[in-house]
């Protein structure tokens, strides 16, 4: 049996809910990380896949938002705004990817991101 079948369709569902949530922070002030939280600290006991995609997502947003702060404050050197704009996009391709790979059934590990919650 390999890992795909391993995780339940439920668990899948809610893993990929657990990394789109936090497109949110186009519309609700701090969603970005706000909304992987929320589902993460809803499903993590009942749901082991989901345990483990919401703490990578809560990681990588984290992260992110630090690489923002880092990126706005060099934009004072005209560097930064480069640097936002490439975070941008990043930021949305690697979260489709995660919630591919989720929903899929597969563990994503995001790049460049800082392991705050184990």
């Amino acid at each position: 049996m390999n890992e795909t079948s391993a995780v339940a369709a439920q668990e899948r569902t809610w893993g990929m809910i657990v990394h789109l949530s936090a497109l949110s922070g186009y519309v609700i002030p701090f969603g970005t990380i706000l909304g992987p939280l929320i589902v993460w600290q809803l499903k993590k006991n009942e749901m082991p896949f989901v345990d483990d995609q919401g703490k990578e997502a809560v990681n990588f947003q984290i992260s992110f938002l630090i690489y923002a702060l880092v990126a706005g404050i060099l934009s004072l050197l005209l560097i930064g705004i480069f640097l936002l704009a490439a975070l941008g996009i990043a930021g949305i391709v690697l979260i489709i990817l995660a919630s591919v790979q989720a929903n899929g059934g597969q563990r994503y590990r995001y790049p460049l991101t800082i392991r705050f919650i184990k």
